[in-house]
């Protein structure tokens, strides 16, 4: 008997996934989704290590995307708004994790991110940054992270 209901449990769960997989749509604020990781307190000693500084850096980015992402599908001058500021605050914060880094080559590559995110927040189509260069952009410190 155990058999036969581990049996239709899992059919069940295998029908109920395809039936939401090929039709069912669930729509999620993205303001209410945490960043995909979280950055623990750090000893003093090692906040200027490379290991460290990448870290800081990608959590301002993937905490800067799920900010952005409220504005992905909008239009009009509260959405540009929103995006020039979402990408400032990113410059701002990227800038001051780089200044850390105790790797001249790892403090270079976080000035280039924190650039672009500068000019995003000045640019008359944020959003153009925020679909193109942004999805990528995180791959210029990739090479200096241990």
């Amino acid at each position: 008997m155990p058999l036969r209901r581990r049996r239709t449990a899992m059919t069940v769960a295998l029908l109920t996934t395809a039936a939401l997989a090929a039709g069912c749509e669930i729509k999620v604020n993205p303001e209410s989704m945490p960043a995909p990781f979280s950055v623990a307190p750090v000893p003093s000693a090692s906040a200027g290590q490379p290991m460290y500084v990448c870290t800081a850096v990608y959590k301002i980015l993937t905490d800067g995307a799920v900010k952005a992402a409220a504005y992905a599908t909008g239009s009009g001058d509260a959405v540009r708004t929103g995006l020039q500021k979402t990408f400032g605050e990113m410059a701002a914060d990227v800038t001051a994790a780089g200044a850390k880094s105790e790797d001249t080559a790892q403090r270079a590559a976080v000035d280039e991110v924190a650039a672009a995110l500068t000019e995003a927040s000045t640019s008359a189509d944020p959003k153009a940054f925020l679909n193109g260069e942004f999805t990528t952009i995180g791959q210029k410190i990739d090479g200096t992270c241990p």
